[in-house]
């Protein structure tokens, strides 16, 4: 999805927009591609804790449990330094996002992560047990077959 330093800029523009925090920015790029990407928080987080170390975008004091982050003087200044990579990057990004959001497969992309949804639910509560397992194959198994014979 993205080329070296890109992510980082993005988040850096979507932070200088209004303050947010990891989850916010997630959801914020997800919403931007139509759901095509949400970066992990596996990669969220330690950019943006690389982020605060370059001293671009700065904690804001909060008593939540999220940290809440805002661009500094310096990720302001960086910002206008690569104004138009940045919008070249939130153009590609709304692009994606136009192009998702009116495809002809949105309600089969849209079925296919309430699938996937369930089965997650059921995988956070503990209750894929061998016997629900096969049931849920079962399912799945008995779907591709008749998607297959359409």
């Amino acid at each position: 999805m993205f080329d070296r330093g890109e992510m980082r800029l993005v988040l850096l523009k979507l932070i200088a927009d209004q303050p947010r925090h990891g989850y916010d920015l997630i959801k914020a790029m997800e919403e931007m591609t139509g759901g095509e990407y949400a970066p992990s928080p596996g990669v969220i987080y330690p950019t943006l804790q690389m982020m605060v170390d370059e001293g671009v975008i700065a904690e804001l004091p909060d008593e939540s449990a999220r940290k809440v982050f805002q661009a500094t003087d310096a990720g302001r200044e960086e910002l206008a330094r690569e104004e138009a990579a940045v919008g070249e990057l939130m153009e590609r990004l709304s692009t994606l996002g136009d192009e998702q959001r009116s495809s002809p497969h949105r309600q089969i992309h849209r079925a296919q992560e309430n699938l996937r949804n369930a089965i997650r639910l059921h995988r956070h509560a503990g209750e894929l047990v061998d016997e629900l397992v096969e049931q849920i194959v079962d399912i799945i198994d008995d779907a591709a077959r008749k998607i297959e014979r359409l």
